[in-house]
């Protein structure tokens, strides 16, 4: 079993509603990672920007990302996750895909659609919370405004690492920062968060503010710029903080209806 996951963490601005250019872009990216990496995250929707209007992508594009996540995944020797406008039996879906190097694809479609952008309306809610096993690492993958919600995220799984991809605008930073903070703090475990950078079409603003922090919500690493950043997570640091705090035992039961 694995002691360490390293992970990369690419927060990059978006081409709008253009999945070819954004996969080749990220290519690119991807190409210049020079650190050996278990793990590369990508933001949400990472091959259109935030889109409410998905009739505009074709609908066989969701297949070329999972064909072109696989390649990556492969060339690289390292899982890659993000999400992605998807297209299945008539309904639209905001569905996060984790790709291990071979070539195994997971899927985890997002809970909580955005009302406030009418994604609700536009976008297939998911039911199915996902934990990926990899490298001997528990992963639990959400998306964005899923944050905004403790009860789902409450790690009763045991999951070692809980981690966020985003387009998360730059007027509700604050609520960002603060609330992958707490999640780390109140699940004992990892906390990844991937935003992205630039602006959209439809003139949202986006200041990253990609981070990860620990067990005990000490931040690990942090940028507002157009980046990749590096983290590796400690197998020790879990099993060592709720061994001496044992928080976790605390915790209330419950089932979601």
């Amino acid at each position: 079993m694995s002691k360490e996951l390293k992970i990369a963490l690419l927060q990059a601005p978006l081409v709008w509603e253009h999945p070819e250019q954004n996969r080749a872009n990220f290519s690119r990216k991807i190409e210049e990672i020079t650190k050996e990496v278990d793990l590369i995250v990508l933001p949400e929707m990472f091959t259109t920007g935030f889109t409410m209007t998905p009739g505009h992508i074709d609908g066989a594009e969701g297949q070329k990302t999972i064909q072109w996540m696989q390649e990556e995944a492969n060339k690289k020797d390292a899982a890659i996750i993000g999400s992605t406008v998807f297209q299945e039996a008539g309904d639209y879906f905001n569905r996060l895909f984790f790709v291990k190097p071979d070539q195994t694809v997971s899927y985890y479609d997002k809970r909580h659609t955005f009302t406030l952008a009418g994604e609700d309306k536009i976008y297939r809610a998911g039911s199915e919370k996902l934990i990926v096993s990899y490298q001997g690492f528990a992963i639990c993958p959400m998306v964005c405004y899923d944050l905004r919600f403790p009860v789902w995220a409450r790690n009763v799984e045991d999951y070692d690492i809980l981690l966020y991809v985003a387009n998360w605008p730059k007027p509700r930073i604050a609520a960002w920062d603060t609330l992958l903070k707490a999640r780390a703090i109140e699940n004992m475990c990892y906390c990844i968060g991937v935003n992205r950078v630039g602006e959209d079409r439809t003139g949202h603003s986006y200041c990253g503010h990609s981070a990860v922090y620990d067990t005990l919500g000490e931040e690990l690493v942090f940028s507002t710029q157009e980046t990749v950043l590096y983290a590796t997570l400690q197998k020790e640091h879990i099993e060592g903080t709720r061994n001496k705090l044992k928080f976790l035992d605390d915790r209330d039961t419950f089932t979601l209806g």
